[in-house]
């Protein structure tokens, strides 16, 4: 097993620049978009990371077999984008994407008159799809499980022969990426209407056009960490958007209470730690709209000692891995006692545990995980990552950036 161990000296006042990926939120979206229009070529800025470049892969691949490896973002609106092409594909991917549910996804495009089969276990990939001109109409489709679903229905919605009209049942999480969708579709010049709990979309062409990705707010909150841990580190990063479409861009106004003040200057934001910020007694706050940074915040706020309540974090489950249950597990070998107490809520209320004489790290093939808890050697000065090569999957130069912002070094175990 590959592992890296982060060794940290503490050092005078750093002002550094920390480069991030581009977004591979919006990078996958463009990809679909792209693809329908025949705008692939107009596309820059794109990630170099493992979820975007499954897609750019299996987008130029004439191979049947389309393996997207552990993008789930690939699987679902890969899964659409071919059911309404002129193509019969495989969809595939690792054991971990061959458990993650898709049924949701696939019942949507078969009532729009999709030909797909399940070819292992019914409800997960591997997926047969035979594309076809879809009928599109009414659809119903659940809200509170994952919005990639919706996104996915969406984005192939114009090229269909009615258009669609999609009733969301439930509660919505992750909206911010539903509208980040929209967003993207309006840019190429597709009209829609969002009333209440109905989206509707009419039949027409995207536009192509030339289209810029900005870089990744999810990713630099790895960076919020470290400011809120270390109290004399001030970053920039470039290419972060004021006016996002990227809803994890709120993790500017997640930090604040943690100290983390940012400051818009270029093209990008400088970020820096107001020491004559209080800590809450008690952050308490609903991630339902931006659950990729729960592992983060979770870190941040146990190492600065702030207790939590965390709620809107249910599909975490069905992530990479149970994100939930990952954090409970690694943050009690840093000597920290975290809770569900209820579905889809994290708590902490002080409680402390012995933590393990070698703190490691287990990262459960979830680049999320790696990140998250690269921060604490702030605090522990000594830690080690397992696997943490997982970090391609959306920041590949991560380790190199982490090592060049703290000066720390990293020794390498195999």
């Amino acid at each position: 097993m590959k592992q890296y161990k982060l060794i940290y000296s503490p050092s005078n006042i750093l002002k550094v620049k920390a480069n991030l990926p581009a977004s591979k939120s919006i990078a996958n979206r463009a990809l679909v978009i792209a693809a329908l229009c025949g705008a692939d070529r107009c596309l820059k800025n794109l990630s170099d990371c493992d979820d975007t470049q499954a897609v750019i892969s299996a987008l130029s691949s004439n191979d049947e077999v389309k393996n997207i490896g552990a993008a789930g973002t690939a699987m679902r609106f890969l899964t659409a984008y071919y059911a309404i092409s002129s193509l019969s594909v495989v969809m595939t991917g690792t054991e971990r994407m061959k458990n993650r549910p898709i049924s949701i996804l696939v019942d949507a495009l078969r009532s729009l008159g999709a030909d797909i089969e399940y070819m292992e276990k019914e409800g997960y990939p591997p997926l047969k799809i035979n594309g076809k001109k879809l009928q599109g109409g009414e659809l119903h489709v659940k809200g509170d499980v994952s919005s990639q679903y919706l996104s996915a229905l969406l984005m192939i919605a114009p090229y269909t022969a009615e258009g669609i009209k999609l009733v969301i049942e439930g509660d919505l999480v992750s909206r911010p990426y539903l509208q980040m969708t929209l967003s993207l579709m309006s840019d190429f010049g597709i009209c829609y209407t969002w009333k209440e709990n109905i989206i509707e979309i009419k039949p027409s062409e995207y536009k192509p056009k030339e289209f810029t990705v900005e870089n990744d707010w999810s990713a630099a909150s790895y960076w919020y960490s470290v400011v809120a841990l270390s109290g004399n580190i001030s970053i920039e990063l470039d290419f972060l958007n004021k006016e996002s479409l990227q809803g994890d861009s709120y993790l500017k106004e997640l930090y604040k209470p943690l100290g983390v003040e940012t400051e818009f200057v270029g093209s990008g934001v400088k970020l820096y730690k107001n020491n004559n910020v209080s800590l809450p007694p008690f952050y308490e706050i609903s991630l339902k709209e931006q659950p990729d940074l729960a592992q983060t915040l979770v870190v941040s706020c146990l190492l600065m000692n702030v207790p939590f309540r965390f709620s809107g974090l249910e599909n975490l489950k069905i992530k990479e891995t149970d994100r939930i249950q990952a954090l409970i597990n690694e943050c009690k070998t840093l000597g920290f006692v975290i809770k569900e107490v209820e579905s889809g809520v994290l708590c902490w209320n002080g409680e402390k545990c012995l933590p393990n004489k070698e703190l490691v790290i287990n990262t459960y093939e979830d680049h999320r995980m790696a990140m998250a808890f690269a921060p604490a050697v702030l605090v522990f000065k000594d830690i080690t990552i397992n696997e943490p090569d997982v970090v391609s999957k959306s920041y590949p130069s991560f380790w190199k950036e982490f090592q060049k912002v703290l000066s720390c070094e990293i020794q390498v175990i195999d």
